[in-house]
């Protein structure tokens, strides 16, 4: 059911995960910090059977194939790029795009800036860039939800999420998500260069452009257990929807949605993409 992908363009070569016909409609699924693609492994499975053509990728620094060294390398507008780069080289000229954490930030500034590309945006946990700018101005809460932003530019992440057979990494889920994925991802991120790649996506600045609003249709899922984005950012997000907008708030869910509650978040996403 899960085919196994890989993505060629001038950056180097995504590997990625993938269902459904050659043919059928795309969509395109963007992973989370500290994970992968397999984030996305149950949703893709159902996509691809409801006749959807699903890929998600390892996103840059986690594909091997696209792990630059410097953390100027992982722009906001490196990682979009990334995003129309994939699609092009699967001959994808508009697309459903879906994310989650970082996947879903680099989903946002995707819909700001190649509207034309997006049939459809939809995104877990993570808040408009806008919305989540207004947060850091006005809630104190969020402003210390949001430290670890800043304190893992430190040189010194990379061996506290590691030491110890990498106990802060596993800790980091909570819990919430299968063994099974949380190992895997500890060990594609012990790979030598594979944790500072993928911290270098903090570590590379704010992005360049603004934060406009989002005339495409959206869907926007928020986990009450969050603990990365509180309420404020999550309920403003709304104001910088321009087109179709749905929300939908999760109880007692953590912040790995996708993960802890496959089946409805599969059901969500399949809602939204009818």
């Amino acid at each position: 059911m899960i085919e196994h992908l890989s993505i060629p363009t001038e950056a180097g070569t995504f590997d990625a995960i993938a269902s459904g016909p050659e043919d059928g409609r795309p969509v395109l699924l963007l992973h989370g910090f500290p994970e992968a693609a397999i984030e996305w492994e149950h949703q893709v499975a159902v996509l691809g059977v409801n006749g959807f053509r699903a890929v998600a990728p390892d996103q840059r620094g986690y594909s091997p194939g696209v792990r630059p060294e410097q953390a100027s390398e992982y722009t906001v507008t490196h990682l979009v790029g990334d995003v129309i780069a994939m699609a092009d080289s699967l001959g994808w000229g508009t697309f459903d795009l879906v994310g989650h954490d970082w996947g879903g930030a680099v989903a946002w500034w995707t819909a700001i800036e190649h509207p034309d590309r997006l049939r459809s945006l939809a995104v877990f946990s993570t808040p408009h860039p806008g919305a989540l700018k207004t947060a850091l101005q006005t809630d104190e809460e969020q402003r210390m939800r949001s430290q670890y932003m800043l304190d893992w530019r430190e040189r010194s992440t990379e061996k506290r999420m590691l030491d110890n057979n990498a106990h802060a990494l596993k800790q980091m889920f909570e819990w919430r998500v299968r063994p099974s994925h949380v190992e895997e991802y500890v060990q594609r991120l012990s790979e030598p260069g594979a944790l500072t790649a993928a911290l270098n996506w903090y570590r590379a600045g704010k992005p360049h452009g603004t934060a406009d609003k989002v005339g495409v249709k959206t869907m926007y899922v928020w986990s009450t257990e969050d603990v990365a984005f509180g309420s404020a950012a999550a309920f403003e997000t709304e104001k910088w929807c321009t087109g179709a907008y749905r929300f939908e708030m999760v109880e007692d869910v953590s912040h790995w949605i996708p993960e802890e509650i496959p089946e409805a978040a599969s059901s969500l996403l399949l809602e939204h993409l009818s």
